[in-house]
């Protein structure tokens, strides 16, 4: 059930990301999903090393570096994706 979570946590993750950076991202669904995933696995880790990876109540913290992380692999992943397909970004 762990990896159904994953996926509706990326997928949100993702689209969230989307709507943060500016400009047309040009990925398609499934790959924002991926991207919003690695981003969440980021922010979870990047949360333990910082010693909020669990707290009493919502963990706002957390949730706000999962969004930084799926933003940085989106982007990143945007330039990669555009890379490959030979058309550059602006």
């Amino acid at each position: 059930m762990q990896w159904l979570w994953a996926i509706i946590v990326g997928f949100v993750l993702g689209i969230l990301a989307r709507a943060v950076m500016p400009g047309k991202q040009h990925q398609p669904l499934w790959l924002t999903t991926l991207f919003g995933i690695v981003g969440a696995i980021i922010g979870n880790a990047v949360a333990g090393w910082i010693g909020v990876e669990e707290t009493a109540g919502i963990d706002w913290i957390r949730h706000l570096l999962q969004l930084a992380g799926a933003v940085l692999v989106v982007g990143l992943g945007e330039m990669a994706y555009m890379s490959i397909r030979g058309k550059r970004t602006a």
